[in-house]
């Protein structure tokens, strides 16, 4: 089930549950939910319903989800087989009320953390912003920050300046689209190029109920506070574009060699990832510059998407090269449960929709396989799903124990996880912040500290170690 139809399941069931009264929802939590979570839903056993926190994601989707199905390893079991739709429907009313009733509100974003390693600071580094999306560096007193409604933001000197850079592009501000990353030229002091990821819309298609959009990949330069000199790198056939409003991906990322890594979704047609023809559901490569090398998996096919590298990836969000090896790691989403993190190569298959992890929303199967030849099989996967994005390797000197390590971010379990890998091996991981917010990018500065950007709340913390 696409994300488009799972919205329209969802106000189904808001419509339904309209039917059943809250003291119906109040007794089905009684019998059902209350011997774990209290009776007045201030937690026992399980965690508390009215405090502001949710471990598991935050949205009504989400908890009607964890209602449903279950987090297994947790030990909360599945409802599907008990209670029906609406029945759910009307507990998530009942809890709601009774967390508004409760004065129930997000706690603020904590001073210090601790880990199995360091005891860390927690300072906020950019606030006031709208739906932050990604963090780059140009250097150690100047950051760059995207707004997913189509702003780039500076911050100099540690001050978040007042006025958005002026003249970026047009973006499509709509479902999950927007300018999406940022990225600074590792050869930025030379040639001063920075790249954006954005959804761009096809505002004049002759009867179209609404522009069809598609990611695309510019880059150009900060004079004065505007954007100048622009380039297009990567703009997909105008007739592959899509009028769904999901699953644009995107990260750029830029290995030792000289080539630029970015990665479009599926855009909700899963089976596009399949197909040559489609830029969407895989991973590019082109140079710096735009031009594509001849040697990219599929250049010399008939029709094919020229910049092609890898096949078979839903929607990837987080990408990193590892500082020692140059290999490409990434992070795409599942549906429900099957978030991969892969190690890409070039002309591999990693096997959406044919093999997957993953459930679709509504607990249907989208494939029976986990495993097929010709198809990669994940490093590592979450399931249930926690909503990976964001992604970078350690690179720093203040968290000497964390070199090389992989930090991971996750929109629906609001954490940053560290993962130890060894070779192509995921060796442990940790959580290592959690519930501050949903993590949209996490990313090591140049002065060694850690930046996570956060949506709910729209902020920009940092992380470094608390001195003894």
């Amino acid at each position: 089930m696409n994300v488009f139809r799972l919205l329209i399941f969802g106000s189904l069931y808001f419509f339904l549950i309209g039917s059943v009264c809250a003291q119906d929802g109040q007794a089905l939590y009684q019998q059902n939910c209350a011997q774990c979570h209290g009776a007045d839903l201030n937690g026992g056993n399980a965690t508390s319903l009215v405090d502001g926190i949710w471990q598991f994601g935050a949205e009504d989707g989400y908890i009607y989800r964890n209602i449903k199905f279950g987090i297994s390893h947790l030990g909360m079991p599945s409802y599907e087989k008990t209670l029906s739709d609406v029945e759910i429907g009307a507990i998530l009313k009942y809890i709601r009320s009774s967390e508004k009733n409760a004065g129930a509100e997000r706690p603020p974003v904590v001073k210090e953390l601790e880990t199995m390693d360091y005891f860390m600071n927690v300072d906020v580094f950019a606030e006031n912003l709208e739906v932050p999306w990604a963090i780059d560096f140009i250097d150690a007193s100047t950051a760059l920050i995207t707004e997913r409604p189509g702003r780039l933001r500076i911050v100099k000197n540690g001050v978040l300046q007042k006025e958005a850079v002026r003249n970026t592009p047009e973006v499509l501000n709509e479902g999950q689209g927007g300018l999406l990353d940022v990225a600074v030229d590792p050869d930025y002091s030379e040639n001063g190029w920075i790249y954006l990821a954005y959804s761009h819309a096809l505002n004049n298609v002759e009867g179209a109920e609404r522009p069809p959009a598609m990611t695309r990949i510019v880059r150009g330069k900060i004079s004065d506070n505007t954007w100048v000199d622009q380039q297009v790198l990567f703009e997909a056939p105008h007739e592959t574009y899509r009028t769904t409003r999901h699953h644009y991906g995107c990260r750029i990322v830029f290995d030792p060699w000289g080539y630029l890594y970015f990665a479009i979704g599926e855009r909700g047609t899963d089976v596009h990832a399949q197909d040559i023809t489609r830029p969407n559901g895989k991973v590019h490569r082109i140079y710096k510059d735009g031009t594509v090398p001849v040697d990219n998996p599929w250049f010399n096919e008939e029709n094919s998407i020229k910049s092609l590298y890898s096949l078979g990836n839903r929607n990837i969000q987080g990408m990193a090269i590892h500082p020692e090896t140059g290999q490409l790691w990434a992070t795409e989403h599942g549906p429900m449960g099957g978030d991969e993190l892969n190690l890409i190569e070039a002309g591999k298959n990693y096997g959406w929709p044919v093999i997957t992890y993953g459930l679709n929303y509504n607990g249907t199967i989208v494939s029976e396989y986990t495993r097929k030849p010709g198809y990669e099989q994940p490093v590592f996967y979450w399931k249930p799903s926690t909503a990976v994005c964001g992604l970078d390797f350690y690179r720093g000197d203040l968290f000497k124990k964390w070199k090389n390590k992989l930090l991971v971010g996750a929109l629906k379990y609001e954490e940053v996880s560290l993962l130890d890998i060894e070779g192509d091996r995921v060796m442990h991981e940790e959580v290592i912040v959690k519930g501050q917010g949903r993590v949209r990018d996490v990313s090591t500065g140049p002065d060694g500290a850690i930046y996570v950007v956060l949506n709910k709340p729209d902020i920009v913390i940092r992380l470094t170690p608390k001195m003894e």
